[in-house]
């Protein structure tokens, strides 16, 4: 097990369209390594989520875990250890939901991103099993912010209004108590 470098927006890994793994791949000792190290690189750093190009590692592989009482994410549910192989994502409901993301590969910035508030992802999971989960809200923004990782697309990409594009700092003294009135009126932070 090993913590990884993480790639940062301008390296090319990140933009590529990662390929997808083979059922010998999925059960090989390599790719059960990439998953460990992954764990240990995400937890390390904070994240809730990592696609594998963000550790220069170009396949169709996520990770996301969080807890319920995760201080930036403290009204969701949480989410156990789900690792996310060759996934395809359905939009279920077009209604859209906006959350502030950040990301590991963007370090120190922050942007409000809207996306579609309730996705179907099928997967194959670390043991190449056949596997479907339904998300809305929170959970529904990040698989889908992980596994835009996959087709090489940034949340930077998808932030219409530049002006909520921020350092952290910045958001913190002028955008968390805009998110916090927003998540009161029901609306996700």
């Amino acid at each position: 097990m090993a913590i990884r470098k993480i790639a940062r927006l301008g390296h090319p890994v990140l933009r590529e369209t990662a390929r997808e793994l083979s059922r010998e791949e999925i059960s090989s000792p390599e790719l059960k390594r990439l998953v460990r190290d992954m764990i240990d690189t995400m937890h390390d750093y904070g994240g809730v989520g990592l696609a594998a190009p963000q550790v220069h590692e170009s396949v169709r592989l996520a990770i996301i875990e969080f807890s319920a009482d995760n201080e930036r994410y403290e009204n969701d549910d949480g989410q156990p250890l789900l690792v996310i192989i060759n996934a395809r994502v359905k939009v279920l409901d077009e209604t859209i939901s906006g959350f502030w993301e950040g990301c590991l590969s963007v370090p120190g910035m922050r942007g409000y991103v809207e996306r579609p508030s309730k996705i179907e992802v099928n997967y194959l999971d670390e043991r190449g099993k056949p596997k479907t989960l339904v998300a809305d809200g929170f959970l529904a923004t990040v698989f889908q912010h992980e596994l835009d990782h996959l087709d090489g697309v940034l949340y930077v990409d998808k932030i219409t209004d530049k002006s909520k594009f921020t350092f952290n700092e910045e958001f913190a003294r002028y955008h968390a108590p805009e998110a916090a009135d927003e998540q009161d009126e029901g609306e996700p932070e």
